[in-house]
């Protein structure tokens, strides 16, 4: 599968693209900063800005499915450049008849905050405002699209080893009062739904 992976260079987008190419597909990294993107196997590189709309366009023909792992610039702030990164990647994918999208959003956003313990649902949204708005609207423009998206939604994330033991659903919840989970483990799961649809229009969370 032909998998155009925006974000590739952050440290959830390496687990992405790794486990992407472990697993066979042909991987093309939208990256910014190409030398911050660290992988042995060949990958196709496109350094490009996704507030770019015109390089975005360029970039989607030719491949089945797109992720979206794309990280804030600075911490704790509103980046109004991935809001139009977002709305530019679900344009072009309209364009162009290219209808998977996968994108990574968190576990925080009002929908689904519910499911987890006291500190996310309650202390971590304090200063994690203007981030959980910024998925929050992007969560919006790609559920008004047209597109086959899944919103994969993860607490908060580590650096962990892969242990394949989290659950999937939209229902689940954890009485944990911190919940975390491992790069690895939502990039295990990002790469199996690509390949198995489970989710399509559909708004999964990740939970230990």
């Amino acid at each position: 599968m032909r998998i155009l992976i925006f974000g590739a260079s952050g440290q959830a987008g390496h687990e992405i693209v790794r486990q992407a190419l472990d697993h066979g597909h042909s991987v093309s990294a939208f990256v910014r900063m190409p030398t911050k993107l660290k992988v042995q196997s060949p990958v196709r590189l496109i350094h490009a800005d996704v507030a770019d709309p015109q390089a975005v366009s360029r970039a989607v023909p030719g491949h089945d499915a797109v992720i979206s792992a794309l990280g804030v610039g600075t911490p704790l702030i509103h980046d109004p450049v991935l809001i139009s990164g977002v709305e530019n990647i679900v344009r072009a994918m309209e364009e162009h008849s290219v209808s998977r999208l996968i994108y990574l959003s968190f576990i925080g956003v009002r929908e689904s905050r519910s499911a987890v313990g006291f500190v996310l649902r309650y202390i971590a949204p304090i200063p994690l405002h203007e981030e959980i708005a910024d998925h929050e609207t992007k969560e919006a423009v790609i559920r008004a699209s047209n597109l086959d998206w899944t919103i994969v939604r993860p607490p908060k994330l580590t650096n962990g080893r892969q242990t394949e033991t989290y659950r999937v659903g939209e229902n689940i919840t954890t009485l944990r009062p911190i919940s975390l989970i491992s790069r690895a483990d939502v990039a295990h799961f990002i790469v199996r739904e690509v390949e198995e649809q489970k989710y399509v229009r559909r708004t999964p969370r990740l939970l230990h």
